[in-house]
């Protein structure tokens, strides 16, 4: 199928994950507080949502298809590629605020930009075990500071996406195969914990703000170690100028999302939730 094969299949994953998000976010906005404390208890209330449920699968079914997407395209076109699925969180929300128009904006023309950047490009490496290993331990830390340091809904909503990037980071690595597998279980665990502070993102915050937030930094993460850790070289001249700028409009884009919601639509449904202050 080539490069073109893979970034469809990279859109069609934008599209099974962002609109699996919509779905557990909406359910999970109007559970009972979820606490790490009784997990068992958390997971009984959110499987039990149908539409939750449906939600989840969609994720895993995007997420098949984001693997066989790497294997045909460089972690960081595929990525930025992906950034797309803001628009698709924002489907359905009503009237946006100003920042969340200028969020979602942002991530749009990046991607449109990065279309601009893919006359050319270098297939890359699948990276040196121990730099893969080091960036996923320092995600870790990331993680927890900006869960603490940030807004509730939103920091936890960046743990997630980098969490999710540093197990995307180790799915790029485990799929050259033979020794590299070793990294399955480290990226599953990173997965893992990213859907812990997914779920409890969604009843602290709006969707835009949890998990659009999450998927400009799953996005935009990965495309850095495209670069740093896959030899994804950038190209040059103009080409090699869209492509910088789709990734700095990613970062705005998230730095607009951070931003305080306007009240109404689902922030309204979080905010009547006990946990959403919590």
């Amino acid at each position: 199928m080539g490069l073109a094969g893979g970034l469809v299949l990279a859109l069609a994953s934008a599209v099974a994950i962002n609109g699996g998000y919509a779905l557990q976010h909406r359910e999970a906005s109007s559970l009972p507080p979820l606490t790490l404390r009784r997990p068992i208890h958390s997971l009984v209330l959110l499987f039990r949502r149908r539409l939750w449920l449906a939600g989840f699968l969609g994720g895993i079914f995007g997420w098949v298809l984001y693997v066989a997407a790497l294997a045909l395209a460089p972690l960081s076109l595929v990525q930025a590629c992906a950034a797309g699925g803001v628009a698709i969180l924002a489907l359905g929300l009503g009237r946006l605020s100003r920042s969340e128009r200028a969020g979602v904006g942002a991530a749009v023309v990046g991607l449109a930009l990065l279309g601009a950047s893919l006359g050319s490009h270098t297939k890359g490496t699948h990276g040196d075990w121990r730099a893969v290993a080091l960036w996923m331990g320092a995600s870790l830390v990331v993680a927890g500071i900006t869960a603490k340091v940030l807004p509730r809904g939103a920091g936890l909503g960046v743990a997630a996406g980098v969490m999710y990037a540093a197990g995307d980071v180790g799915t790029k690595a485990a799929v050259g195969g033979g020794g590299r597998l070793a990294f399955v279980p480290a990226l599953l665990a990173c997965h893992g914990l990213a859907f812990v502070f997914m779920q409890l993102a969604f009843q602290r915050g709006g969707r835009l703000a949890t998990a659009g937030m999450a998927v400009l930094w799953t996005n935009a993460l990965p495309i850095v170690a495209g670069t740093a850790l896959f030899a994804e070289g950038i190209p040059g001249g103009a080409a090699g100028a869209a492509r910088i700028a789709s990734f700095a409009l990613l970062v705005a884009a998230a730095a607009f999302l951070a931003r305080e919601e306007a009240p109404g639509r689902d922030s309204l449904t979080a905010a009547a939730n006990p946990a959403y202050t919590r």
